[in-house]
């Protein structure tokens, strides 16, 4: 019984701290295109209940994310519903490759990016800066950037993006610098921000027994995951402390993944799946 009110009180200090529109994208992230792209608006209701978002919550969270354009409302058989939009869908397909994947090099190569955009489009300039900085790339000098080299794709996208092409330049490079490779990436990158966040998780989750809350643990722990890959771009090891917690966390996040995945994956389906395929 203690161990019942103890969990149940626990439960209840993260529905007070946990960001619903967050919670939501992670799980349209995890489960919604499993499940054709649309959900009935009660089935939506009835899963986030098994990780304590009451009814307010959701429609609050889900109305900004349709303002922001990445679900629409959709009726499908006379049930009101959400679908993933072409924004949407492209928001998440661009995130998978950072969250459940973790490109390295041992002899890394290094990603340049210079710009020089006018003071005339300053707003344009710093929205550059941000996302640079939202992809996990260090800066070197205030328009000067660098990255693993496998970000190259998501800066070219970005770039594209933002129709800044002809006020940036991108440089493969090797580091040759005075002092070791190691100094360098701790004045480019918060190392010890990054190894935080690694800890925090490994802290949060790492001591968990096997729940039979599988959905709920599931979802929580990708939602606390998922942004930890944009802020490591996957940094060569040997530009990293001996004591780095990635690697750890990496591991933790994978067993996770394959332990909680598929019965997650189920209780969405038996919950909602049979209605999202009929419609």
């Amino acid at each position: 019984m203690i161990i019942a009110l103890c969990y149940r009180s626990s439960q209840t200090r993260y529905a007070r701290y946990v960001r619903p529109r967050s919670l939501l994208m992670t799980f349209f992230g995890a489960f919604l295109r499993r499940l054709g792209g649309w959900i009935a608006v009660a089935d939506l209701i009835a899963l986030m209940a098994d990780v304590d978002l009451d009814e307010q919550a959701v429609r609050s969270a889900v109305s900004r994310l349709k303002r922001r354009g990445v679900i629409a409302a959709e009726r499908r058989d006379g049930a009101a519903g959400y679908r993933l939009t072409d924004h949407g869908l492209a928001i998440l397909e661009a995130g998978d490759a950072r969250i459940f994947s973790r490109p390295r090099s041992e002899a890394p190569e290094w990603l340049l990016v210079l710009f020089s955009v006018p003071e005339t489009h300053r707003a344009l300039r710093n929205k550059l800066r941000t996302r640079l900085a939202w992809l996990g790339l260090g800066s070197v000098g205030s328009a000067v950037w660098i990255g693993p080299a496998h970000v190259e794709r998501e800066v070219r996208l970005l770039v594209d993006e933002l129709g800044v092409g002809e006020h940036v330049e991108l440089f493969r490079a090797e580091h040759a610098g005075a002092e070791p490779l190691a100094a360098a990436v701790a004045g480019w990158w918060d190392l010890d921000a990054i190894a935080a966040e690694y800890r925090a998780y490994l802290e949060k989750w790492g001591g968990r027994s096997r729940s039979t809350r599988a959905f709920a643990d599931y979802l929580r722990q990708l939602d606390d995951w998922r942004r930890i890959p944009f802020h490591d771009p996957g940094l060569p090891p040997a530009a990293l402390p001996d004591d780095w917690p990635g690697n750890a966390a990496w591991a933790l996040f994978d067993e996770l993944s394959d332990r909680l995945g598929g019965v997650a994956l189920e209780h969405v389906e038996a919950r909602a799946g049979l209605r999202a395929r009929a419609a």
